[in-house]
C-alpha cells in the first residue's frame, strides 16, 4: 500500500485547483484504480497521436501533435489525482500499489514507442521506453530493499513528460525551417540518455544506502 512518505513530491498537489478536483472525483465515486487505468488510455492515445503525426502533413499534423501534448499532460493529471483520491480521499485499496505502478509503465511504453515509430526510429523509441521503465524499477527495487523511494532525476517521470510535451509543440513549427521529426528525435535521445543517467544515479544512491544500513545482511 502506498503511504504519504512514498509519494513523489509535487507542488501541484497543494494547489487549490488540484484539491478541488480531487474532492470532486472522490465525491463522484471514482476510485484511484479507475484513474490509474485511465492513464493507460491517455498514454495510448498520446502514442497513437505521435505515430500518426509522423506521416501526416499540414493541419492534420498540427492537430495530432497538439493531441499528443494534451494526452501526455492528461496522463500526468491521472498520476496526480489517483494518489490524491487514494490518500486524501481515503480510498486506498489492497491492490492499489499495483495500479499505482503498472499503468505508468504501460503509459511510458506507449508514448515513447509511438513517438519512435512516428519518426521512423522505432529502436530509439523502444530504448527510451526501456530506460524510462528501468528508472521506476530501480526506485521500486530500493523500496523492496527497505530504502525510501528515490524520485531523483535528471529524467524522472515529470521531466520525461515535460520533454516530450515541449518537443511535440515545437515540432509544429518545423515546416518553418523545412524540418521533419528532428525535434522529436532529439527529445527521444535526451529522454533515453537522461533516463540512463537517472538509473545510474539511483542505483549508486541505493547501493550507498544499503551499505550504510545498520541492518544485518541475510544469512
Amino acid at each position: 500500500m502506498t503511504t504519504a512518505s512514498d509519494r513523489r513530491p509535487l507542488s501541484s498537489r497543494n494547489t487549490g485547483w488540484a484539491r478541488a478536483a480531487a474532492r470532486w472525483l472522490t465525491s463522484a465515486g471514482i476510485t484511484p484504480n479507475q484513474i490509474s487505468i485511465a492513464s493507460i488510455a491517455m498514454g495510448a492515445l498520446a502514442g497513437l497521436s505521435f505515430w500518426g503525426a509522423g506521416s501526416a502533413d499540414g493541419g492534420l499534423r498540427i492537430i495530432l501533435l497538439l493531441a499528443a501534448a494534451l494526452f501526455c499532460q492528461l496522463r500526468l493529471l491521472c498520476n496526480l489525482f489517483d494518489g490524491m483520491v487514494a490518500i486524501e480521499g481515503g480510498k486506498q485499496s489492497r491492490d492499489g500499489a499495483f495500479w499505482n505502478e503498472f499503468p505508468d509503465r504501460i503509459a511510458d511504453l506507449a508514448i515513447f514507442v509511438g513517438a519512435g515509430y512516428g519518426i521512423g526510429l522505432p529502436a530509439l523509441g523502444w530504448a527510451a521506453a526501456a530506460l524510462a521503465i528501468l528508472t521506476a524499477y530501480t526506485r521500486e527495487l530500493g523500496r523492496a530493499c527497505g530504502v525510501a523511494a528515490d524520485f531523483s532525476g535528471p529524467m524522472a517521470k515529470q521531466h520525461r513528460m515535460a520533454t516530450i510535451t515541449v518537443a511535440s509543440l515545437i515540432s509544429i513549427a518545423e515546416p518553418v525551417w523545412d524540418g521533419r521529426n528532428h525535434v522529436l528525435t532529439a527529445a527521444l535521445w535526451i529522454i533515453a540518455i537522461g533516463s540512463a543517467a537517472t538509473v545510474c544515479r539511483r542505483a549508486v544512491r541505493l547501493v550507498s544506502a544499503l551499505r550504510s544500513s545498520p541492518r544485518a545482511p541475510p544469512q
